[in-house]
């Protein structure tokens, strides 16, 4: 596949993802709690933290996608915060009992998913030009 190609999917991957971090996690956490909330219920300060965190994402990736290979560390931050961010919620899953156990098949393989995709996609060359340094 060629990297104008691989380009394409980057940006699309990006519109969906970002679509998905800014308008459907809060829905996500309604339909299916024990797969994608880690409170008590109710809106905790935990709860309205990680949504903002990542409906900031969303809108950042959403606007990354019109250019998507000027925007590559923006592309590797969320292949590797997805990564951290899915392997401390399966250990906190499985030490934390059985009531945490949803999120082994809610959140956690969802960023794992997420991660794959962007990481598959990703040109492994440059298509933009270097900018020249200025000292």
């Amino acid at each position: 596949m060629s990297d104008r190609a691989r380009e394409k999917q980057l940006s699309a991957v990006m519109i969906v993802v970002g679509l998905i971090f800014l308008v459907g996690i809060y829905p996500m956490t309604l339909i299916w709690p024990s797969g994608w909330v880690w409170h008590d219920g109710g809106q905790s300060n935990y709860f309205q933290m990680i949504v903002g965190v990542y409906a900031t994402l969303g809108v950042f990736l959403l606007v990354g996608a019109r250019k998507p290979m000027e925007n590559l560390s923006l592309v590797w931050f969320t292949v590797w915060s997805s990564i951290v961010h899915a392997g401390i919620m399966a250990v906190q899953a499985i030490n934390g009992g059985a009531h945490d156990r949803g999120h082994l098949y809610g959140d956690v393989p969802a960023l794992l998913i997420v991660a794959i995709l962007f990481a598959v996609v990703t040109p492994r060359r440059s298509t933009v030009p270097s900018a020249p340094v200025r000292v």
